[in-house]
């Protein structure tokens, strides 16, 4: 079990994008949060193995709306107690 924390920049508000995050991370079964930025960019959290998280990422960026220009990527602590992926609206 790993966590990671996503900054995204590009075209990922008011796309969908945080709709779009918590469909496939339910459907690949990790658990996080993930927000929109007064800049413009997103930020996410991500728990599961390497191979969830890798497929949530996918399933985000298969969105014909999203355009993904940048992600930066840091690991983080996993949070044991977590048990779902919410949006932060």
């Amino acid at each position: 079990m790993i966590r990671k924390r996503f900054l995204f920049t590009g075209r990922v508000q008011h796309v969908g994008f945080r709709w779009r995050a918590r469909k496939a991370s339910n459907m690949f079964h990790c658990t996080g949060w993930c927000r929109n930025n007064p800049d413009g960019s997103v930020t996410m959290e991500l728990q599961g193995t390497r191979i969830q998280i890798d497929l949530v990422i996918l399933a985000i960026r298969a969105c014909k709306r999203i355009r993904i220009r940048n992600m930066i990527t840091t690991l983080q602590e996993p949070i044991p107690e977590e048990s779902d992926f919410t949006p932060v609206y």
